[in-house]
């Protein structure tokens, strides 16, 4: 009778196979409160999420721990994702959590750490990009709300430190919907007023009044302006996306009206200096041109030009005499070569030299009638030709074959009887 009682573990073993055949349980999405959270030694972390009504408990194993960006805490507003099971020892179904992240501000700060790191990647944020904040800037463009502390700031430090400056307001919004592509519109709209620096930013706020700072658009903007601009958004502690992309980043809007101009006190004490320095210099200039041109004035030939004028005169007796010696050497020379042209042998002889001539072109022409082939033809020898080419050899002739047999004064043809070697 009592085989149809289960026990409590074989209920429990039932649910928790019906748990975890159960398709919707194996991958859930809540949202919720975190309480009564304990990190054990091991890693792992055990707390409970709840609602207004509900309330789960949960796990989250040392594995999928070590992958948080944030530490949970009790009342952290968290967007977790994991299966529903039951814990047999308990009998209690819990959530087994593999990934877990804030809700609202952990999915903003999740979206600023991807696009962060997508830009450094492009390169937008590197050093060789920065333009040079001019030092003695003209006029200034400002992309901020028209009204709140920011502008006010602004506008007081560069009319105590620089009221020469032209500011030229750009009003944006800069928080809510639709301000990140008015703050893009705005630094557009700035690049045609031939500004010199452009300050873009605004006061403190929540990472959600900051947010429009860190949207693609406006990094990109910044990064593509041809004014240089630095990024004022929010206190000192607070970073933005578009303080990496800003060719240089100020902690707060006043810490951006100083780097954007000098502070005219400290430039009028540098003119000063420079003033001093310069009369300096002129003067010790002047002092040095007048001792210069007091040596002048009492040099020996200054008090007594003839003797300078004496000096040059016997300087130029003496290069006339060596002058005349060098024409009158080369005089002599030329005339002694002339002297012994007139002696030369063959000048007083030419028949000598004609006579020279003439014997070499006899010995010449007796050695061209050496080898004249007439002249071998004219001692009683003949050439012999067949087929025009002379015949050195009887057995280069062929019986029955027609030669020419050429003399001095004639030729013969003649046919060949008979051949004897």
């Amino acid at each position: 009778m009592n085989d149809k009682y289960l026990s409590v573990t074989a209920i429990t073993r039932y649910l928790k196979a019906k748990f975890e055949t159960d398709a919707n349980l194996r991958l859930v999405f809540l949202k919720g409160e975190i309480s009564n959270i304990k990190y054990h030694t091991t890693g792992h972390i055990y707390f409970s999420i709840k609602d207004e009504n509900s309330k789960i408990n949960a796990i989250m194993f040392s594995s999928s721990a070590k992958k948080l960006l944030f530490k949970p805490i009790d009342g952290s507003k968290v967007l977790v994702t994991g299966r529903i099971s039951i814990y047999e020892a308990t009998g209690g179904y819990q959530i087994y959590v593999d990934e877990m992240i804030e809700d609202g501000i952990g999915n903003l700060y999740i979206a600023f750490e991807k696009l962060k790191q997508d830009l450094s990647k492009e390169g937008l944020f590197d050093q060789k990009y920065k333009k040079q904040i001019p030092k003695i800037p003209n006029r200034i463009g400002v992309v901020t709300a028209p009204t709140g502390a920011a502008i006010k700031d602004i506008l007081s430090t560069i009319k105590r430190r620089y009221p020469i400056c032209e500011v030229i307001l750009f009003p944006s919004l800069v928080q809510g919907d639709g301000a990140k592509d008015d703050i893009v519109r705005n630094i557009k709209k700035a690049e045609e007023y031939n500004l010199d620096t452009l300050i873009v930013g605004r006061g403190g706020g929540s990472i959600e009044d900051l947010w429009p700072f860190n949207e693609e658009c406006v990094a990109r903007a910044i990064f593509d302006c041809k004014v240089p601009v630095i990024s004022a958004v929010g206190h000192e502690i607070d970073f933005t996306i578009a303080d990496y992309v800003a060719d240089m980043r100020a902690p707060t809007p006043t810490g951006a009206a100083e780097m954007a101009v000098p502070n005219i006190t400290d430039l009028i004490n540098n003119i000063n200096n420079l003033k001093i320095r310069l009369n300096e210099a002129i003067n010790s200039r002047i002092n040095y041109q007048k001792l210069y041109l007091d040596g002048i004035k009492g040099s020996y030939a200054i008090k007594n030009p003839l003797i300078m004028f004496e000096n040059k005169k016997q300087k130029l007796d003496i290069l006339l005499d060596n002058l005349n010696k060098l024409l009158i050497k080369k005089y002599e020379n030329s005339k002694q070569k002339l002297e012994l042209l007139k002696k030369d042998y063959i000048l007083n002889n030419p028949k000598i030299l004609y006579k020279e001539k003439a014997n070499k072109l006899s010995n010449l022409i007796e050695k061209l009638e050496l080898i004249n082939p007439l002249g071998v033809l004219k001692r009683g020898y003949s050439l012999t030709y067949q087929d025009n080419k002379v015949i050195s050899s009887v057995k280069n002739i062929k019986k029955d074959s027609n030669i020419l047999i050429k003399l001095y004064d004639g030729s013969i043809e003649t046919k060949v009887i008979d051949i004897k070697k």
